[in-house]
């Protein structure tokens, strides 16, 4: 029997996320199938040259395993065997599926990743006292401690976050800030590493935090093929901001000014300007200009064309209208506009946008 060098414990809960369980255990399983080379479950011809093309730690890995190290699905040396726990054992996810597990209690030892999942509950999670003891014993002997969606809440909360920088799902990043100032939150991140923590935004977010730490553990060439596999890209476009432009805005308790807010998500190609928005808001242009980024972080102007990109995004999703009509429709005017403001907010192009985050308007 092969050993096994990377033990990841996955933490869950009542009322955990299916998802953030499953997507990084899939990842991890992609992984051993490639390290054990079987390479007839996991590839094509094209992925074998990616490995060809790979790392010299890559190819004497490939060497190693021709020469006999080959031993079977997660038993290849550098491999991964997944592990949950929670406390008292199984628990109920979403979607009111029981998940088996071990107890997170009697958890001792040779662990080497311990990565807490999100859910609903997370609140919950974060006031149990004895799942947070237990969180600070097994990650106290662990490499490498993170968390995905908002899993982080419940490590923010045992103190494993104390002045690191992290992030989490987009709409609870406000409210990590808020409940743990002592945490640097990075609210546009899809992950982020900070030493041995590495914290993921939400759900999905959590394949892209094990596919990071694949690379990391291994190359980009195994990393690349699990991507490929899964039907995943390996580093996506863009970063939490792509999701929502509302979710950064703090509560704003002036009616006037929500009152601008909702006019702006309402119509956002409208002829927005900074006096017109201070006579909605019933205060002078000057006072409008100063409490505006004081309540809502950012300019008037920024946060117009935040909104209309995030319009625009809807409708690269949901149609195939031309970039000049998607332009004039959410008040950008021209295409090039449009292109200058989504380099901006989201890092990526119209036309990129439209091609990985489009429906397939299947009934």
């Amino acid at each position: 029997m092969g050993v096994v060098e990377r033990e990841v414990l996955v933490v869950g809960y009542d009322g955990a996320a299916l998802t953030d369980i499953a997507g990084p255990a899939d990842v991890f399983a992609g992984a051993n199938q490639a390290l054990a080379a079987d390479w007839a479950l996991i590839g094509d011809r094209a992925l074998v040259a990616d490995r060809a093309r790979g790392s010299d730690r890559a190819r004497e890995n490939d060497r190693a395993r021709a020469g006999g190290l080959r031993q079977g699905v997660g038993r290849a040396r550098g491999g991964y065997r997944v592990r949950l726990a929670g406390i008292g054992g199984g628990f109920e996810v979403t979607g009111g599926l029981r998940m088996e597990a071990e107890d997170l209690r009697e958890v001792s030892g040779g662990v080497d990743t311990v990565l807490v999942v999100g859910g609903f509950t997370f609140a919950d999670a974060a006031r149990d006292d004895e799942l947070l003891h237990h969180l600070r014993r097994v990650a106290g002997g662990a490499r490498r401690v993170g968390s995905v969606c908002t899993g982080a809440f419940p490590l923010a909360a045992a103190g494993l976050l104390d002045g690191a920088r992290a992030t989490t799902h987009w709409a609870f990043c406000d409210r990590l800030a808020a409940d743990h100032p002592s945490v640097d939150v990075v609210p546009d991140a899809i992950y982020v590493r900070d030493g041995r923590l590495v914290t993921s935004a939400g759900v999905t977010a959590g394949i892209d935090l094990a596919l990071a730490l694949v690379e990391r553990d291994h190359d980009a060439a195994l990393a690349r093929l699990v991507a490929r596999w899964m039907v995943v890209f390996l580093q996506r476009p863009g970063g939490q901001s792509q999701f929502s432009v509302r979710s950064q805005v703090p509560p704003v308790r002036e009616p006037g000014l929500r009152s601008v807010l909702d006019a702006i998500a309402d119509d956002p190609a409208a002829g927005w300007t900074v006096d017109g928005m201070a006579r909605r808001a019933a205060m002078s242009p000057r006072h409008f200009a100063r409490v505006f980024p004081r309540r809502v972080g950012v300019s008037p102007a920024r946060y117009v064309e935040r909104v209309r990109v995030e319009a625009a995004a809807g409708l690269l999703e949901s149609g195939d209208e031309g970039l000049d009509v998607v332009a004039k429709r959410t008040g950008f005017g021209s295409a090039e506009t449009l292109r200058r403001a989504f380099l901006r907010v989201l890092g990526v192009t119209p036309g990129g946008y439209r091609d990985r985050f489009r429906t397939t308007g299947a009934a």
